[in-house]
């Protein structure tokens, strides 16, 4: 006969530790996630109705619009059909081309939204539109567009993205965000091999712990260039975790992350809440300021956290109760969970809301959010003093019992040294 083992994370939230009542709630746990799921399929479904080759350039270059351009860097595989450009396969090579986006005039549209083509070729007053891509075949042509477009500041952002993603969606979601936050950072985007299914969830978490080392050179090439000064890592879901574990690639490459790297923004992180503490921990002491947008009205992460073994993702995570503990370390966390999104499942609030994409365009024009008037932080929750903040030593916000004595003290130490044995254990 073959029994299974609940979840100790799971049985630990049943009356008493009585296994039926932990089986009762692994099931209510099971049901709610197979709604979301489905839920997010239909929601998905519409996908297929969109056009496809959207990435082919317009014949003739539109007036009266905005334009986006940007550096994107793919570890996908090349495909034969030039308006699509890569596939959700994994390629062998990291690929760099220059894209640029015609987005509506703003009277023609909302922030937050991404005026998806109905047909092609797109209608660019109304739509968004490509209206070139080029290859950039060497690292000097890349110094080059740095160079080219970099602001008086030399900022740049690099998005990574989440789940669910074609190369398509990448694009558009953050030419869209540089447009509505009105930044001036020369944008980059680090797009992995997502299938864009919603049920290729595996799949693409493989593909994220595929692409780690690509995202570790670009963000070092970044760094190393003469034209960049100040690089945010902006990295939404699941790209939160592959983010998080370049960063620490880069501090044991580097023996620490670069002081160019100065701010990481993480929005609904889909990051067991346990190694993100490690990664967290492994970066080193000299870390960039860490800011991370939660909500408890994320179904995409509960989801998350179901697949993941019952464990609870960073982004998913009530965090206010530990907002004293986070001030002291110098975390900062915004809780979304009260912002209208256009998103049912309440994951995209930070690219769909006017409110957080005006906020994060404060952000990257390095304006502190605490000040005499109530500001959108104020009104949306922030738990730390000041979103802005300095590149001090920082913790990530988890359970009480992750942040025991010894725990806050490695986080102020270089794991390098290696760790002491007390009592017969190794702090961890």
């Amino acid at each position: 006969m073959t029994t299974s083992l609940p979840h100790p994370r799971r049985a630990a939230q049943g009356s008493n530790g009585h296994p039926l009542t932990a089986t009762i709630a692994a099931v209510h746990c099971a049901c709610k996630t197979v709604s979301v799921l489905v839920a997010l399929s239909l929601i998905t479904s519409g996908c297929a109705n969109r056009a496809q080759n959207v990435l082919q350039p317009l014949a003739v270059a539109p007036t009266g619009t905005s334009r986006v351009t940007m550096l994107v860097a793919t570890t996908r595989r090349p495909t034969e059909y030039p308006g699509r450009l890569y596939s959700g396969d994994r390629g062998t090579a990291i690929s760099l081309n220059s894209v640029d986006v015609s987005i509506p005039p703003d009277r023609n549209r909302k922030i937050g939204e991404v005026q998806w083509p109905s047909r092609m070729p797109p209608n660019p007053q109304k739509e968004f539109a490509v209206t070139q891509v080029a290859k950039v075949q060497s690292e000097g042509q890349a110094l080059d567009w740095y160079r080219k477009n970099r602001n008086t500041r030399h900022q740049v952002i690099i998005f990574v993205h989440g789940f669910n993603n074609t190369y398509a969606d990448a694009v558009f979601r953050f030419a869209q965000i540089v447009h509505d936050s009105g930044t001036e950072a020369a944008p980059i985007l680090f797009t992995w091999p997502s299938r864009g299914r919603v049920f290729d969830y595996l799949y693409d978490k493989e593909s994220a712990n595929y692409s780690r080392r690509a995202l570790e050179d670009l963000i070092l090439q970044a760094v190393k260039s003469p034209d960049i000064s100040d690089v945010t890592i902006l990295a939404h879901s699941m790209g939160g975790w592959l983010a998080a574990e370049a960063l620490r690639g880069v501090a044991m490459r580097e023996k620490s992350i670069p002081v160019k790297v100065k701010n990481v923004i993480l929005a609904s992180p889909d990051i067991d809440i346990d190694v993100f503490r490690r990664q967290f921990t492994e970066m080193g002491p000299k870390r960039p300021h860490f800011a991370i947008l939660t909500s408890t009205r994320d179904k995409a992460l509960e989801a998350s956290g179901w697949l993941s073994g019952g464990v609870d993702r960073v982004g998913g995570s009530d965090l206010r109760p530990y907002a004293p503990l986070l001030d002291d370390l110098g975390v900062s966390v915004i809780d979304t969970s009260a912002i209208a999104t256009n998103d049912p499942l309440g994951h995209n609030a930070f690219a769909d809301s006017p409110e957080m994409v005006r906020l994060l365009g404060r952000r990257l024009a390095g304006q502190s959010l605490d000040g005499g008037k109530a500001s959108v932080a104020d009104q949306i929750g922030v738990s730390a003093a000041n979103f802005a903040g300095s590149a001090a030593r920082l913790a990530v916000a988890a359970p009480v019992a992750v942040f025991s004595t010894e725990a806050r003290e490695m986080l102020k130490e270089d794991p390098s040294d290696g760790g002491k044995i007390k009592d017969g254990r190794i702090s961890y």
